[in-house]
């Protein structure tokens, strides 16, 4: 067995640890005075260590000393505050206690503001899908959805295009600018719209096309020509899709149309996010059109009943057999439904309810009928959904979703609309509302799969692609044996392919790490001079390759940081300058200091780093989409540059997660800056 390393001098080296530690350390004594104190903590409290030692630690800042592990907000002298977590090692020594600090303030700031942004987009969402679903007469819904979509996206032109039984079509809404001419009711030509892109659209398939003239997209001429005819020069089509369950006995989805967004002023690449809420809509939108044919279908059957009544109704007892027979037969028909139904009056008793509702409940019909909602599902449910009851009976029809456990244990992801029952004589009066509920887990399912897929492929990517990029190097040596030169050229392509796949997968599985939130920031104080140069070492013998220069501006500013994040940032950000300037340029790297003053708030300082290049250039469209997933400048240049379109992402994720921004600006054809920040560390020393 190996014994301890014994260092020359233990002293020297247990002090060296304790001087140059990040982590504030102080040591006190039993009656909580200072006795040592270290570089991090002295530059925490913002004082020398002389004017530290001997003092009690409660005259800076109270600590719980009787708690192990907590964290505390430290109120400073400049009115600021900060959440500081700290560890006690009590009689570390004899009467001698250990106190270690960490200021986690930015960590706190960084996740408040990433879940402040999910909340927005959640928001709009919810706002967009309340909108469409407020109504359920057709002609609205879908004069809502081309309208709120054309203002999210800000196209020129957005149209739902219905499909036929037959095969053919036409644009049924539009909402277009005024400078383009209206597509609306022009029936497209069965060319442009061939069997093989309709099945496509069945299964789900999303078309974004940046620009329709791009070899790369695919488009047949004829389409082109159509596309050219209406002045269309990127689009993005996502299939409507209603579930026939909802309104037929047969499962599955049909391809009701095409919810589909035109740009026509200039090409445009579509972000992750812009297809995401199409998508998303879009599903509302099937929703909704599956809830309106039912309705219109009861509407319908009711009204073709009553109809009947009247003609057959002689007398008093003919017209009362007739209303008993037409009852019996609206409950068949209901109880015929996949969905749940119910009617609840303005008592809030519940007066009608199809048999799959019972089910759905697990109650006999007894202990449903003229039974108050509350007793039926309880206090804690009832008020949860107690708010849109209320808005039902106001005479607002209101639909929300929610996941439930029903009987079988499982948890059911359910789309439930409220419509309220007007009197026929005054549409004031509320006489009670009709509950629509409908079971969206199959739809939920498939949209976490869709966000599984991707990292779930990644992993079982990994290993095999590794072996094969080894295999392919060791065939590289000519150890196994020697290759015709069109063979070595041959092997030197899929050695160059096959690496470029491992950098892909790699940066995936990195990028869902740091979204995930797995990934710890080890933050540090970093010289940012430091952190520039070694980027630069990093990228020389690339840059000499390329014939490029690169050039360092020393500044004697500290940043508080993650070493190996940021040196991965300017490496990602100086390997693309690198990749997109022509020979015999410089790329420059600097940083600036500046200070933010919010209101009511301490000035901020801040480290903001610079990577110049004089290359192509972006164009003012793509300035923002470029930091998304898999975006790039150039798309036809990600195989010739060796890109995968998520080092611009990575390198977002990371400085977000420091609490900075990182933006670009660019001159077309001249070249570009990327820029982010970080927290300066004041009083580092």
């Amino acid at each position: 067995m190996e014994g301890v390393h014994k260092f020359p001098n233990q002293q020297l080296f247990f002090q060296a640890v304790f001087e140059r530690s990040n982590e504030a350390i102080i040591v006190i004594d039993k009656d909580s005075h200072i006795v040592e104190i270290n570089p991090a903590a002295c530059a925490l409290f913002g004082e020398t260590r002389n004017q530290l030692i001997g003092n009690l630690i409660s005259d800076w800042f109270d600590f719980p000393l009787d708690e192990k592990i907590a964290e505390v907000q430290w109120q400073q002298t400049d009115g600021s505050s900060k959440t500081i977590e700290y560890n006690r090692v009590r009689d570390l020594l004899p009467n001698y206690h250990l106190l270690v600090l960490r200021d986690i303030s930015n960590l706190e700031r960084a996740t408040a503001e990433k879940l402040e942004r999910e909340h927005q987009r959640v928001k709009l969402f919810a706002e967009v899908t309340l909108k469409i679903r407020q109504s359920l007469q057709l002609e609205e819904i879908l004069r809502t959805a081309v309208t709120e979509v054309q203002s999210i996206l800000q196209a020129d032109r957005v149209l739902i295009y219905q499909v036929f039984a037959d095969g053919t079509g036409m644009p049924i809404k539009e909402a277009v600018l005024p400078d383009y001419d209206p597509i609306l009711g022009v029936e497209f030509p069965e060319e442009v719209f061939p069997e093989d892109y309709r099945e496509l659209y069945t299964k789900g398939r999303v078309i974004a096309i940046a620009n329709v003239r791009d070899p790369h997209a695919g488009l047949a001429e004829c389409l082109i020509e159509f596309m050219d005819e209406w002045r269309v020069k990127a689009k993005l089509v996502v299939p409507i899709l209603q579930n026939l369950k909802s309104t037929t006995e047969i499962d599955g989805d049909r391809l009701w149309g095409l919810l589909i967004a035109h740009q026509c002023q200039a090409p445009r690449q579509w972000t992750e996010f812009e297809l995401e809420l199409m998508q998303q809509l879009a599903d509302q939108i099937g929703i909704a059109l599956s809830q309106a044919e039912l309705l219109e279908n009861l509407e319908g059957l009711v009204t073709e009943r009553t109809a009947k009544l009247r003609q057959e109704i002689s007398d008093r007892t003919k017209a009362e057999f007739a209303l008993r027979r037409s009852e019996e037969q609206m409950r068949l028909i209901a109880n015929g439904l996949p969905v749940l139904i119910a009617y609840v009056d303005k008592q809030q008793h519940y007066r009608f309810n199809n048999e799959a509702y019972q089910t759905w409940l697990g109650l006999p019909p007894s202990e449903i009928y003229d039974c108050h909602l509350l007793e039926v599902h309880g206090e804690e449910e009832y008020q949860q959904i107690r708010q849109y009851i209320e808005i039902a009976l106001s005479g607002k029809t209101i639909s929300y979703e929610r996941d439930l456990i029903l009987l079988d244990g499982c948890i059911h992801s359910l789309s439930i609309t409220y419509i309220p029952h007007l009197d026929d004589t005054d549409s004031q009066i509320v006489l009670g509302f009709f509950a629509l509920t409908s079971d969206i887990s199959d739809r939920k399912a498939i949209e976490r799969m869709k966000d599984e897929f991707i990292s779930v492929v990644s992993h079982e990517l990994r290993t095999p692609l590794t072996s094969i990029h080894s295999s392919l190097k060791i065939l590289a040596t000519r150890k196994l044996g020697s290759l015709s030169s069109k063979g070595q050229r041959m092997l030197q392509i899929a050695d160059e392919q096959t690496e470029r796949l491992v950098r892909l997968v790699n940066n995936v599985l990195d990028l869902q790490r740091i979204q995930s939130g797995k990934v710890k920031m080890n933050k540090k104080a970093c010289n940012a001079t430091d952190l520039m140069i070694e980027a630069v070492q990093t990228m020389q013998a690339m840059a000499q390759e390329q014939k490029i220069k690169l050039l360092v501006e020393p500044v004697s500013w500290t940043v508080w940081a993650d070493h190996d994040y940021i040196v991965q940032t300017l490496t990602n950000l100086i390997s693309n300058a690198i990749k997109f300037s022509p020979c015999n340029t410089t790329v420059w790297l600097s940083a600036t200091r500046e200070q933010q003053n919010p209101p009511q708030q301490p000035t901020i300082t801040q480290i903001t780093f610079a990577v110049k290049d004089r290359g192509q250039g972006i164009p003012s469209d793509r300035i923002e989409t470029i930091f998304e997933r898999f975006q790039q400048v150039d798309s036809s240049d990600s195989r010739k540059k060796g890109g995968t379109g998520l080092g611009l992402a990575i390198c977002r994720q990371i400085v977000e997660g420091h609490g900075g921004q990182i933006w670009a600006e660019s001159c077309f054809k001249e070249g570009s800056t990327f820029y982010f920040t970080l927290p300066e560390l004041i009083n580092s020393e």
